[in-house]
This record gives C-alpha cells, structure tokens and sequence, in this order.
C-alpha cells in the first residue's frame, strides 16, 4: 500500500480479519462475516520513521493499542470487499495526515499602538474609579 513518495506499508505488516457486521442486511448479515478489522502494526514497521509514529500515535487516538498497533473497524457496507477497501483507504490517509509536520507557531506581539491605546484606557478607567470615593471639604 502506497502513502507517499517515501512511505509504502508492505502486506505482511496488515492483518485482517472478518467479523459479522450489525445493521441492515436481512439474513446475510447473520450468514456472512463482512465487516473487517485492519491492524498495522505501527510501532514494529520499518517503513515509518520514528517522528510519523509519534504523530500517528496522537492522531490514532483510541484506535491506537497497548502494543502500537492501529486497529480500524469498519462495517458500514454489505460488502466485504467494499469494507476492505474503506479500512485500507482510511488507514492510509490516517499515515499520509501523521507525514505532514505541523506548523511550528510562531508567538505575535501586540502592536506598539495597540499596547499604548491599551495602556491609556486602564489609565482613564482608573481615574474614573479614583473620583468615586468620599468627597473631602
């Protein structure tokens, strides 16, 4: 399975396996097992590097496992093959979104006008305060 220029997961690294789904299907859903369970292995690849396991770790959430596999569960087909299919392609881009390196946020300052107007303001609300207290003779 290719992700991206540099990342490609070989077949030996997913397991699949095929449970009964719920939901709509008549008697087929009780017959056949069609939805499918996708597990990668993330943390024994040697196709990711080390920061995109990191990343995917956060990004898998919940779906991560104790022992750094991605688990993901779909059923929402009557097909197996189309369920199959699903699993793979949001496995995929589950990996392409943990290749992309998140901006690093840069901290702004506040405008030198902005900080005087501010300043100026507690100043006024201030000397508004001071004038309530009593009024001496």
């Amino acid at each position: 399975m290719r992700i991206n220029d540099k990342i490609e997961i070989a077949d030996w690294e997913l397991t699949e396996s095929f449970v009964r789904a719920s939901g709509p299907g008549g008697q087929n859903v009780n017959k056949v097992a069609t939805a499918v369970e996708l597990r990668f292995e993330a943390m024994r690849s040697p196709h990711l590097p080390q920061p995109v396991k990191a990343r995917l770790k956060r990004l898998a959430g919940s779906r991560w496992t104790q022992d750094g596999a991605v688990v993901i569960f779909v059923q929402e087909t009557r097909s197996q093959a189309r369920n199959r299919e699903i699993a793979r392609k949001r496995l995929a881009d589950l990996i392409a979104k943990a290749c992309e390196k998140p901006k690093r946020r840069i901290p702004t300052k506040p405008t030198y006008g902005s900080v005087k107007r501010r300043l100026k303001a507690k100043k006024a609300r201030g000397e508004i305060k001071a004038l309530r207290g009593k009024v001496e003779e």
